[in-house]
């Protein structure tokens, strides 16, 4: 009975980890990593999916705005089992599209613009961050395994 509560919540069961490397060119529009996988019980993975999100703020405090874009995503639909003690390594490759506000294009045209386009997004504190999500489907589990990375652009 109570290794059914434990398949069902999740509970010793899939493992997942993301290896990639902590930063990333924004201009090569692709990472490249390892999903690995380790398990206590028996499992099957349904599918995987990985996706690339950046996370654009700006403003102070109240007036703070913040926005998240999904620049990339990637579905892996192949079945396979895991046994205990097993270590499953699936490497991917994960293409993505590089936003840029028509100010950053405005930047990287014209030298001129380049510092007080800066300056103007330091006054607004305009930031992104970029996080690397992965999630399993397990056979059988409500609650899946996932994880993330915070990635940091070249």
């Amino acid at each position: 009975m109570f290794g059914k509560v434990k398949k069902i919540l999740g509970i010793e069961g899939v493992k997942l980890e993301l290896i990639v490397e902590s930063s990333f060119t924004k201009n090569n529009e692709r990472i490249n990593g390892i999903i690995k996988l380790t398990t206590k019980t028996n499992a099957t993975i349904t599918s995987i999916s990985v996706r690339l999100i950046e996370k654009y703020s700006r403003g102070r405090k109240n007036t703070q705005l913040i926005d998240e874009y999904v620049l990339g995503e990637l579905d892996l639909k192949d079945i396979f089992s895991i046994t205990p003690d097993e270590i499953v390594e699936v490497p991917f490759e994960l293409d993505f599209v590089n936003l840029r506000s028509e100010v950053d294009k405005m930047a990287e045209q014209n030298i001129l613009l380049r510092g007080p386009i800066l300056f103007a997004k330091m006054l607004k504190n305009v930031k992104s961050t970029f996080r690397l999500e992965a999630h399993a489907h397990v056979e059988g589990t409500k609650l899946q395994p996932f994880a993330e990375v915070i990635l940091k652009p070249d």
